[in-house]
């Protein structure tokens, strides 16, 4: 079965060597997003002058600086989830620290284009 391994990124100048790290682990295509965590935005509400006094999602949304990058990739069910982990960590450092990113892995059903890396395929490549 296909997997979705997602990650958010806090260190944005990492972005490329885990991009390179993820095809290198098996990722065939890579969708990057920009991406601000809740905590982090609502955190700094009183520290912003640019805001209503009393702010509504809408202004929070609007006004939100993008900090992090959401990566999503599908990859063949030969991935080995925790060695794409370890080749992510390898760039990033440990994952379990403060403002370091997440990522995760959720099983997919089906799935229809991309082309998630296969052993045949990287053989080609």
């Amino acid at each position: 079965m296909p997997t979705m391994i997602l990650m958010v990124l806090n260190d944005v100048d990492k972005l490329e060597d885990v991009m390179r790290a993820w095809q290198g682990a098996g990722a065939g295509g890579i969708t990057i997003l920009e991406s601000s965590g809740a905590a982090h935005l609502l955190g700094h509400i009183g520290a912003r002058d640019d805001l209503p006094l009393f702010p509504g999602l809408r202004n929070l949304l609007t006004h939100q600086e993008v900090h992090n990058r959401t990566l999503i990739t599908v990859v063949s069910a030969e991935v080995e989830v925790e060695a794409f982990f370890d080749a992510t960590e390898a760039v990033v450092g440990p994952l379990d620290g403060p403002h370091t990113g997440l990522i995760w892995a959720l099983p997919v059903i089906a799935v229809r284009g991309g082309r998630a890396k296969t052993a045949e395929t990287r053989k080609k490549t």
